[in-house]
């Protein structure tokens, strides 16, 4: 497991150094217009009160954007699920689907490895990959800290990267476990991001429509507290959110211990059926 583990990581090393530094130095780089907007106060506020309601609907509370959490949420958080969400569900949807759909997935479970195993490696190099990438991004707003006036210390940062890498999991595991129901990784990629953009217009504009607000308490990002969590973090959200990523691991894991393996290329729903047990052959 563990060379499975370190194999598969070693292959996201360059993703997670890509998407990790990107976003930490985008994080840094934000902190500093924390002082200008303090120093604009009023203006600011007169400002985004004259845009309409719908405009910022999808960026949190804007009347608290001269507050820690506020701005944290505003300037970075609110749209870094849409993001990074994209390398979660790709990473999640490939992260079995990819060798199999290129034939080396059955030439890899050949060798005296068991399945549970090889799932629990990939999966244990996927949560690497994720937890590096926001620790990476909580390293470039604990560093922007330095040159910026905004009150908070590196634990509250380190909450909405917390709330970040909870709803990245969910949909990361989403998409392994579509990869396992539905007949190729590209349509499981598919519609776990139509989740991803639903959710974030649903929960977006059930902000000013109330009659959304039944429909948008379904989707992941409801859960999702983003820079608002610097004054506390929901740890019921964080660990709903949490618990979803395992159930669909879960899922996923029977799933795969029972599917036949394709030799290659992409399946279809006609041929999809589940591995027959050794009695049966």
């Amino acid at each position: 497991m563990m060379t499975i583990f370190r194999y598969t990581l070693g292959k996201m090393l360059g993703q997670v150094a890509g998407w990790g530094l990107s976003l930490a130095i985008l994080g840094g780089y934000l902190l500093t217009f924390y002082d200008l907007m303090l120093e604009q106060g009023g203006a600011m506020i007169q400002l985004i009160e004259s845009y309409p309601p719908e405009l910022l609907a999808f960026f949190g509370d804007m009347t608290k954007l001269l507050t820690p959490g506020g701005f944290l949420h505003t300037e970075l958080f609110s749209y870094m699920p849409l993001i990074v969400g994209f390398f979660s569900i790709l990473a999640g949807s490939g992260l079995l689907a990819g060798d199999e759909e290129n034939g080396t997935l059955d030439l890899v479970l050949a060798h005296p490895v068991s399945r549970m195993s090889f799932f629990t490696g990939r999966w244990l190099a996927m949560l690497a990959a994720h937890l590096g990438i926001v620790g990476l991004t909580w390293l470039g707003l604990a560093v922007g800290t330095n040159w910026s006036a905004i009150d908070v210390t590196g634990a509250e940062l380190a909450l909405p990267c917390l709330s970040l890498l909870a709803l990245l999991l969910c949909f990361a595991c989403l998409g392994l476990f579509l990869s396992m129901v539905l007949p190729s990784r590209r349509m499981a990629a598919m519609i776990a991001g139509v989740v991803l953009i639903g959710s974030f217009f649903l929960t977006g504009l059930a902000r000013i429509n109330e009659h959304l607000h039944a429909a948008a308490r379904f989707t992941p990002l409801e859960y999702y507290q983003g820079g608002e969590a610097t004054s506390g973090l929901n740890l019921g959200w964080f660990f709903g959110l949490l618990g979803a990523a395992v159930v669909l691991t879960a899922l996923s894991a029977v799933l795969f211990q029972r599917r036949e393996i394709r030799v290659g290329g992409e399946g279809s729903w006609g041929v999809w059926r589940p591995k027959r047990n050794r009695a049966q052959t």
